[in-house]
């Protein structure tokens, strides 16, 4: 899966003009290798060899690129995550007192009965919507303590 992703951000790039730095590969991995969004802290500490600058500047351009998606939390920090196009489609839950974000899948059941929440709601306000984004917003296992 891997070389897939990285197949494919590699067009996402070419088709903004950009190329697919070392950096930003890097920056890839470590998202890859995450089981939910990231800090620039958080990267920095999972061993990003990239100046804090540079970490922003990065991946700012996989964002407009549309390979990363930035998610921002109940503490108004921002958080990265690479495209749910590469990934796979997922959920989040939220804790409201750190912000902490982690990703959940729900089983098929669920996303059905959301889809038709979806189309309801088209039908009800004329939305064409294509696509949907759930929070679940709590407390995480580290605040709970």
């Amino acid at each position: 899966m891997n070389d897939q992703v990285h197949r494919e951000i590699t067009q996402q790039l070419r088709r903004s003009r950009q190329r697919y730095t070392l950096g930003r590969r890097q920056l890839v991995e470590l998202l890859l290798d995450r089981q939910r969004p990231a800090t620039i802290p958080e990267l920095v500490d999972a061993g990003a060899r990239q100046s804090q600058s540079s970490l922003y500047r990065n991946l700012a351009v996989l964002e407009q690129a549309g390979a990363v998606r930035r998610l921002s939390s109940v503490d108004d920090v921002a958080r990265y995550e690479l495209a749910e196009e590469l990934t796979g489609h997922h959920h989040h839950l939220v804790c409201h007192q750190c912000g902490r974000i982690d990703d959940v899948t729900f089983p098929g059941t669920i996303e059905r009965a959301l889809g038709q929440a979806a189309e309801a709601a088209n039908e009800q306000r004329g939305y064409a919507v294509d696509s949907h984004r759930f929070e679940l917003v709590g407390t995480c296992p580290d605040c709970s303590d």
